[in-house]
């Protein structure tokens, strides 16, 4: 039985970036008017990526902020589509990618629990038999009836995490959710994790606590510049990115 969840294979992803930027759109629409181009340059965010991850593996993506750990995410979630490179993911992904992605700033949270459900692939009828147990997850009360936009960080990543945990997802992709909130909420995400990973399901990490990928992480990878600076078990590549840190690789 074919146990590989993500293959990735010479995955590239480049932005277009302008060399000067108009300060204002006045000055822009001036200078277009003036036959005058904008010179851009090719970014390289991802070059290269050669990876493949195996059911019930938890994989920590770490490295330095620009290193493109959060864009590797987003190419792995189908958000963004590489330039070059072939990307094979098999089963329903659950991704928690950035704080507030995926809700209405507007709604209320009840409104927000069956707008972001939706987009993760439930019913209706699925939502109303798994509302309970998403409301109990986030701890919110009564606050699950007041608009979004009064939510601090930590409220809107518990909503979060609550709905994306009960899609029964077969990957689970997590971008520093963890890091806001309190200590006493991180413990339950962490508790749910753990149980996911007893039945298999597939996780891929991004945290800069090398504490939270040493002991939830089987193995990791360090980007840097958009390419695999090192990969192995989670203590050996720590222990990499650290020593990098402090300019000493020996």
């Amino acid at each position: 039985m074919n146990d590989l969840m993500i293959k990735i294979d010479g995955v590239s992803l480049k932005y277009r970036l302008a060399r000067e930027r108009p300060g204002t759109l006045q000055e822009f629409i001036v200078r277009r008017l003036k036959g005058k181009r904008v010179n851009y340059e090719d970014f390289w965010a991802l070059r290269d990526i050669n990876l493949e991850v195996r059911k019930g593996e938890t994989l920590g993506l770490i490295g330095p902020n620009g290193a493109g750990k959060s864009t590797l995410l987003k190419v792995v979630a189908g958000i963004l589509i590489p330039v070059q490179g072939e990307l094979a993911v098999n089963g329903k992904i659950a991704p928690l990618i950035e704080l507030g992605a995926g809700f209405n700033a507007e709604l209320i949270g009840k409104e927000n629990i069956y707008l972001n459900s939706a987009i993760l692939g439930l019913s209706r009828k699925e939502i109303d038999g798994r509302f309970g147990r998403i409301l109990e997850f986030s701890e919110l009360g009564e606050f699950i009836y007041s608009p979004l936009k009064s939510y601090s960080s930590g409220m809107v990543a518990r909503l979060g995490f609550s709905i994306a945990t009960e899609v029964d997802p077969d990957i689970l992709i997590i971008d520093e959710i963890l890091s806001v909130g309190d200590e006493h909420f991180r413990n339950k995400c962490d508790a749910r994790i753990k149980s996911f990973k007893e039945r298999g399901v597939t996780i891929l990490f991004v945290s800069h606590s090398m504490n939270d990928i040493k002991r939830l992480c089987d193995r990791a990878v360090c980007l840097e510049h958009g390419k695999i600076a090192f990969e192995g078990n989670s203590a050996e590549v720590v222990d990499f990115y650290v020593k990098s840190l402090n300019g000493d690789r020996r």
